[in-house]
């Protein structure tokens, strides 16, 4: 079975015959009968041939003439009216609002007079037209919808203001402490550079972490019937290392908190302070951690009257719940609150936990209470009228918080409890009662005689009718 090959004619022979070769390679390559090619076949043409491949090697069969150069480029005939027309043009419309809706009022209302009572729409009656009522009309005038959203009606006259809620500003949370690691790479290049692995682990994970990378690496080492490591030896060279590259961190971080102190998150500037005890071993990190707490002292003062601030103006704007969250988590640790403060804060809780409060409500409240430091101060002015499971089960998990009110539910009555039925009064013990007893025989024999009277009382009174 023939192929198709592209194949270039290389040389032509005296008897008639080429040579070719692959186009564009050296393999394959062969002889072929000049009588195969077509009239101006010339060395160094490129033409498609029939080869047939066999096991002396490629034959070929058959050649086809290249096709002829076009000197001019194919065209197309346009079919189509002949007449000279415009081109696409395109108009960026902006975006608009639900105010701006109002230029649709020339459709008119959509219903007629009977369905919605506004004017001449699409009604049963008017079907003559089909832009009847649209003509000049604006759909305000109409039953329509007018072009004020904030109703829910539909009928014309609703001039209702949107209500807007108020937009909370997002809180901006603190930003986190980035340090360089200027003082720490400069250790790390002072250590001899076999050690410099070693250092690497015991900066990261500590002298322990360093124990448990032995610890694998020996068990590696049995599987493969190696030599183990000495733990001993190199967990005395990590104990040696890790004060000077802990005291070179803790230089970089306490630089980093020292030009962030007015932005950086108190916690980070804090752990920089309390790790100062064994980070600041010469003079100059002492000096700079000298630095580094005046410009915590100041930040905190700075964050605490901020605090005290907030705290007032939500008590302000009857935020209670928000308030007291607040006064959960103040910057200053151990300072109390001022005693004005702490008044307004427990009389608004108080006043926020009454018996129309909603059981959601009054759990809520009573969640932010607990973690209050007026918690032991607020006296609800009365339970919630229905106590919900819900009510009860918070009030168990806070009842170590505050005592004096889970007390006061111990008290109320289940919303979920039927109520007891009646029970019928034990009968007397005879040896208590012996009067009881001594009397009972009197009246069984007295209620005889009196129940035939109480039957003739009806026949008298027959027979003198």
């Amino acid at each position: 079975m023939s192929r198709r090959l592209e194949v270039e004619l290389t040389s032509k022979r005296e008897d008639g015959s080429y040579t070719w070769r692959a186009a564009g390679a050296k393999q394959p390559k062969g002889d072929l009968d000049g009588s195969l090619l077509y009239e101006g076949a010339a060395v160094g043409d490129v033409v498609r041939a029939d080869a047939e491949f066999g096991v002396d090697g490629v034959t070929i069969v058959g050649v086809q003439p290249p096709k002829a150069k076009r000197s001019m480029p194919e065209m197309l005939e346009i079919l189509g009216t002949g007449r000279d027309e415009g081109g696409v043009t395109t108009q960026l419309v902006g975006k608009r609002g639900r105010d701006d809706r109002g230029d649709r009022g020339d459709r008119g209302g959509r219903g007629g007079d009977k369905r919605r009572g506004g004017g001449g729409g699409r009604g049963r009656d008017n079907r003559g037209s089909r832009d009847g009522g649209r003509d000049g009309r604006n759909r305000n005038e109409g039953g329509g919808r007018g072009d004020n959203r904030g109703g829910r009606g539909r009928g014309g006259g609703n001039d209702r203001p949107r209500r807007e809620r108020p937009q909370q500003a997002p809180k901006a949370k603190p930003k986190r402490l980035r340090a360089r690691r200027v003082h720490r790479d400069a250790a790390l290049n002072e250590i001899p550079e076999m050690q410099r692995p070693l250092a690497r682990i015991v900066l990261r994970d500590g002298v322990p972490g360093l124990r448990s990378t032995i610890e694998r690496q020996n068990e590696l080492a049995r599987t493969r019937s190696q030599p183990e490591i000495p733990p001993k030896m190199l967990e005395a060279v990590g104990e040696r290392l890790l004060p000077r590259l802990r005291s070179a961190e803790w230089r970089d971080n306490a630089e980093a908190a020292l030009a962030g102190i007015g932005d950086v998150d108190l916690r980070d500037i804090r752990k920089v302070v309390v790790a100062a005890e064994n980070g600041a071993k010469d003079e100059e990190g002492r000096a700079l951690a000298e630095q580094l707490k005046a410009g915590l002292s100041a930040r905190v003062e700075a964050e605490h009257g901020k605090w005290l601030s907030e705290l007032n103006s939500l008590l302000g704007d009857g935020r209670t719940v928000r308030a007291l969250r607040q006064s959960s988590r103040p910057p200053k640790a151990g300072a109390p609150l001022p005693a004005e403060l702490a008044t307004r804060l427990t009389e608004a809780a108080s006043a926020s936990m009454t018996a129309d409060t909603a059981p959601e409500r009054w759990g809520t409240v009573l969640d932010a209470v607990a973690y209050s430091p007026v918690r032991q101060q607020v006296n609800p002015q009365a339970l919630p009228s229905k106590v919900s499971d819900e009510l009860r089960s918070t009030v168990r998990k806070l009842s170590k918080r505050v005592p004096h009110i889970a007390a006061l539910f111990k008290e109320a009555p289940a919303a979920s409890a039927p109520p007891a039925p009646a029970q019928e009064a034990p009968a007397a013990d005879t040896a208590a009662a012996p009067a009881e007893h001594a009397t009972a025989p009197a009246e069984a024999t007295t209620a005889p005689e009196a129940a035939p009277a109480a039957a003739d009382a009806p026949q008298e009174t027959e027979g003198q009718s």
